[in-house]
């Protein structure tokens, strides 16, 4: 029975990991909603979620639009079907694709950031500093992020859905000779109000994973630099992941039963 410990070990490991981060992460909404709250911090958050990542997020967003348009009339080209483009473009983008690569490219940008952050602050003793001065650094350090995060997060994808969409439209008029009125109403016509809410609760749920899980690997950081650094690596790929697998769930949640 040997072979068996390793497997039991990985999976007492997870489910050690997955209790101290549900603890975490109660632990950090309850501080959203007690006072004091720290405005100044939620307000810094906030422009470094939201207004120092609108670059990187409308670059990808109009490149996947581009994209979107040129690959789907290579394909509807076959059938005759290259109509149907604007209405690919705009519900690919509302739906799936803005709240993803959104919240991907924040993942990657913020979430290593925070991680970064808070694990030199837990290595360098900040925060038990911020204790001995009777500051809560879940309140301090934690809410702040998560209260922007769910904030910012859905008007990024909102910014990055309108130029998705625009990628789209310049493609399809200026090289596949597309009518611009005419493709402009087909994409007004087909698009509908819960394409754009769906990918709205996506990008606030994201906003909570991408802040949680720099917030959390930074928080528990250990072992000096390569521990910030593990920290840091930690927190994009757990936010990548969960952001996958939570796109999944929310979608069978909206459209499973349509």
């Amino acid at each position: 029975m040997n072979f068996l410990q390793p497997i039991g070990h990985v999976v007492l490991d997870f489910l050690a990991t997955a209790g101290r981060l549900t603890l975490f992460a109660l632990a950090g909404v309850v501080q959203c909603f007690r006072p004091p709250f720290y405005g100044r911090m939620i307000v810094r958050q906030m422009v470094e979620i939201g207004y120092f990542s609108l670059p990187v997020v409308g670059l990808t967003a109009i490149f996947t639009g581009m994209v979107l348009a040129l690959q789907s009339y290579t394909g509807f080209a076959r059938f005759s079907a290259e109509a149907a483009i604007a209405n690919v473009v705009v519900v690919a983008v509302t739906r799936e694709l803005g709240p993803v690569l959104a919240g991907l490219m924040v993942a990657g940008r913020v979430g290593a950031a925070m991680a970064a952050e808070i694990g030199t602050m837990r290595v360098t003793e900040q925060i038990d500093a911020l204790t001995t001065l009777s500051t809560n650094p879940m309140k301090y350090l934690v809410a702040p992020r998560l209260i922007a995060g769910v904030a910012m997060m859905p008007i990024l994808v909102l910014i990055a859905d309108i130029i998705g969409v625009l990628g789209g439209f310049l493609v399809a008029s200026y090289k596949l000779g597309f009518n611009p009125a005419n493709y402009l109403q087909s994409t007004w016509d087909f698009m509908e109000a819960e394409d754009v809410v769906s990918g709205l609760v996506k990008a606030a749920v994201f906003g909570f994973i991408v802040t949680l899980m720099g917030c959390y690997h930074g928080y528990t950081s250990r072992g000096g630099a390569q521990g910030v650094g593990a920290a840091t690596t930690n927190a994009v790929v757990t936010a990548s992941i969960l952001i996958l697998c939570f796109d999944y769930i929310l979608t069978e949640m909206f459209f499973a039963g349509k």
